[in-house]
């Protein structure tokens, strides 16, 4: 799956806080993301992240390399 830092997933369940958008911030074996409803920062598993993500938003904008 492509996934860039700076992207915002939109996940199939809600965090506890209600919102089920979330930004990247790192990628690797793990993916730390941070929810844009509470700000918390939250560091998983890359299957388990790639599993319930429902959309990547990208915007159109945004310089290739």
């Amino acid at each position: 799956m492509d996934i860039r830092i700076g992207d915002v997933l939109q996940m199939k369940k809600n965090h506890p806080c209600g919102s089920n958008k979330f930004t990247v911030l790192r990628i690797g074996a793990d993916i730390r993301v941070r929810c844009l409803g509470c700000g918390r920062e939250i560091m998983q598993e890359r299957i388990k992240i790639e599993k319930n993500i429902k959309k990547v938003l990208r915007e159109e904008n945004a310089e290739q390399t």
